[in-house]
C-alpha cells in the first residue's frame, strides 16, 4: 500500500508539475481569431495549437476573438478578458473592422495603444498583428493606417508580425465566399507564416 501510494504521488506530481509548465496564450481579437465562417477545430487558434503541440511545446492558446470588434470593442472587453484568462503572453489582433468601417486611424492607434500598454506593464509579451486597410479605402487612407501598426510594432515588448492576412487576402482560392475571412487552406497558411513569431513569443515567456 505504502508503494502504491507514493507511486500516485509522483503521478499527481508529474501532471501537477506539467500543467504548471503550459504556456497560456491569449488570442485577443475579431472574426480572424475567433474562427468565423470555419468548422470546428479549422480556425487560427485551433490550428496554431496543433502546429506548436507537433513542434513540441506544451501550450494553451484562449481563443479570445469576437466577430464584428473594433479596437475600441477589444479595450472595452479587455479587464474581463485578462480577468477570465490571466495569460502569460498575447497575440494581438484587430483593426480588419476599424478599416472597413473608415474609422480614424488615430482613434485605432489610441486604442491598441491603450490594450499594449495594459498588457506590458503586467510585463506580459504581445505578438502585434499588423493589418492593412482594403484598397478601396484610397491610397492616404492606407498608409495612415499602415503606420499606425508600424509605430506601435515598435514599442518595448512587443513583436511586430506586419500583416496577418499576408498572402492570403486578395487571394480567393484561400478565402471564404465573402471574399474577407480565410478558408481553412488561408488559416493553414497563416499559422505557417506565423508560427516562427509565435515561437519567438514563447521564447519571451521562457526568458522571463
Amino acid at each position: 500500500m505504502a508503494l502504491l501510494a507514493l507511486f500516485w504521488l509522483l503521478v499527481v506530481g508529474s501532471l501537477s508539475r506539467a500543467r504548471a509548465a503550459r504556456v497560456k496564450v491569449l488570442a485577443f481579437g475579431d472574426s480572424l481569431i475567433s474562427g468565423y465562417g470555419l468548422p470546428m477545430g479549422q480556425g487560427f487558434v485551433d490550428q496554431l495549437t496543433d502546429a506548436l503541440r507537433r513542434k513540441g511545446y506544451d501550450v494553451c492558446i484562449i481563443n479570445g476573438g469576437a466577430a464584428g470588434d473594433t479596437s475600441a470593442d477589444g479595450q472595452e472587453r479587455l479587464d474581463w478578458a485578462l480577468t477570465q484568462t490571466q495569460p502569460q503572453a498575447v497575440i494581438l489582433e484587430f483593426g480588419g473592422n476599424d478599416a472597413l468601417r473608415g474609422l480614424d486611424p488615430s482613434d485605432t492607434e489610441k486604442a491598441l495603444s491603450a490594450i499594449i500598454h495594459t498588457f506590458t506593464a503586467r510585463k506580459i509579451p504581445v505578438l502585434l498583428c499588423g493589418m492593412y486597410a482594403p484598397p478601396n479605402m484610397g491610397e492616404a487612407y492606407s498608409r495612415a493606417f499602415r503606420a499606425v501598426f508600424d509605430k506601435l510594432g515598435h514599442q518595448p515588448g512587443v513583436l511586430y508580425y506586419p500583416f496577418f492576412l499576408a498572402g492570403v487576402a486578395g487571394h480567393r482560392e484561400l478565402l471564404q465566399a465573402d471574399g474577407i475571412h480565410p478558408n481553412p487552406d488561408g488559416v493553414r497558411l497563416i499559422v505557417k507564416q506565423i508560427l516562427p513569431y509565435v515561437e519567438r513569443l514563447l521564447a519571451e515567456v521562457r526568458s522571463s
